[in-house]
């Protein structure tokens, strides 16, 4: 059967990697604004979209900080507008929405699906609150849906407001010595190009439910800078270090499904520099 896949938020990293990627999915971009009921209702009727790859959100973090109405509006409530629209038109067949590591709460161990929910972030936060929606109502609809709680990655499309793009920005400036505080961060580093395969992935098994999207090993931040710097022949020093925390997926779920990740950090950063 050929579906008609409705994508929001085409522009962004992961929006156009997963096009650009995969040529042979019928996908439809949704050009309007996500918090319009009437632009959303136009789309899915006027396309007869029947599948949903949801990926329109307000990231990176810091900028969700500056802008914490938008973001919950954009992350939020674009999102229950969209599946409201979803379940008024009773055509489409599964629906996905890609949210963030971000809804769980900092741990020493590898964190499942079923862990405690305690969202690090404002923008978690409104990635939680759009989960929630999602669950409770295209449950109730009897619509089929993946949610996909996706852990760090980097990409040369991200702007400096990220974490590896920020270091390689500062790797390339002028300054003789570079000091970095609130590096001692455990983080899950994926490249895009992995996160798509395990986003086709689910599409094609129809996955249902909740899947962690992360390699299951950690990275430091400051081997990061080390490794970046090394690079560029740069100095460095690290000062006023902050307490550990720690942000690593257990991805046996998704692994289930045949999907492990291909690059590791050092590649995903060679490719990055």
């Amino acid at each position: 059967m050929k579906f008609n896949c409705g994508i929001t938020g085409h522009t962004g990293v992961l929006g156009s990697e997963l096009i650009k990627k995969y040529r042979n999915i019928n996908f439809i971009k949704f050009g309007g604004d996500i918090t319009n009921r009437k632009n959303v209702r136009n789309w899915l009727i006027n396309k007869n979209i029947n599948i949903i790859f949801h990926l329109a959100a307000l990231v990176p973090t810091r900028i969700v900080k500056r802008n914490p109405k938008k973001a919950n509006k954009v992350n939020y409530l674009g999102t229950k507008i969209l599946v409201d629209e979803v379940i008024n038109l009773s055509r489409v067949k599964w629906f996905f929405f890609s949210s963030t590591s971000h809804v769980y709460k900092f741990s020493k161990k590898k964190i499942n699906e079923k862990a405690k929910i305690k969202p690090t972030t404002f923008y978690g936060l409104t990635k939680f609150k759009a989960e929630k929606y999602i669950k409770e109502n295209l449950h109730k609809a009897k619509i089929p849906f993946c949610v996909a709680r996706i852990f760090s990655f980097t990409s040369k499309r991200q702007t400096s407001e990220y974490v590896i793009p920020n270091i390689v920005k500062k790797a390339k400036s002028k300054e003789k010595i570079i000091y970095f505080k609130n590096t001692n961060h455990y983080r899950d580093f994926l490249s895009t190009n992995d996160i798509c395969r395990a986003i086709n992935l689910l599409f094609k098994k129809k996955a249902n439910g909740i899947y962690n999207i992360g390699s299951g090993k950690k990275v430091l931040i400051s081997d990061i800078i080390k490794m970046v710097f090394n690079k560029h022949n740069k100095i460095y020093k690290i000062y006023k270090n902050n307490k550990a925390t720690c942000l690593v997926a257990d991805n046996s779920k998704i692994k289930k499904l045949k999907w492990k990740p291909k690059n590791n950090i050092s590649s995903i950063i060679n490719e990055l520099i």
